[in-house]
């Protein structure tokens, strides 16, 4: 089974487009969410992230996800050894989602596959685009938060010219109804080359 790797940069609508996918009947392993559970349900994971950040990291058995948050987002080292608890765990935890998978490929839907390096991983890489404008628009709705927070965020992840180097797709995410038929247009392509 062939696996192709979603990314794109905050607010670019990665999940908009992955729900396309998964509409055209295309499994889709959503990162963001399988990192969250395992930082909540794995032993291991939780052991090392109380190692790393203290016992507030989780409030009783919730991950403290607003503390964790204030922690990562402005320490770029504490940020980079979180991930290294969290990124092997979610990497093991979607080739045991794969086996259970029965279609020509699969997506991974994730937000720093460029910057990690796992884009290797993937047969093929699509890459969500939308103007920096938008982007931002779209995240201070979503998570009601300040342009000055969403800018930090967005200094942590490659520019779109470095990363649409490494893609083999690209999808521009401005308008839904041109999304879908750009959408629809890659899917064809990727069932043609791997049937």
């Amino acid at each position: 089974m062939k696996t192709v790797g979603l990314t794109g940069g905050i607010g670019s609508g990665k999940t908009t487009v992955a729900q396309m996918f998964k509409d055209l009947g295309v499994p889709v392993y959503n990162s963001d969410d399988a990192g969250k559970r395992l930082m909540a349900q794995n032993s291991n994971v939780k052991t090392a992230i109380v190692k790393l950040l203290g016992a507030k990291a989780y409030t009783g058995q919730e991950l403290n996800t607003k503390y964790i948050a204030e922690k990562v987002f402005n320490d770029a080292e504490l940020l980079q050894k979180l991930n290294k608890i969290v990124h092997p765990a979610v990497k093991n935890d979607f080739k045991l989602w794969i086996k259970d998978q029965n279609t020509p490929y699969v997506i991974q839907e994730a937000a720093i596959l460029f910057e990690n390096g796992s884009y290797t991983f993937f047969d093929d890489m699509i890459l969500v685009q939308a103007p920096k404008k938008i982007r931002i628009a779209r995240v201070k709705e979503r998570d009601n938060v300040s342009e000055k927070d969403i800018l930090e965020r967005m200094q942590h992840q490659w520019s779109y010219s470095k990363k649409k180097k490494l893609a083999d797709f690209v999808i521009l995410n401005n308008k839904l109804s041109d999304t879908v038929l750009q959408v629809n247009k890659v899917h064809d392509q990727l069932i043609k080359k791997y049937s």
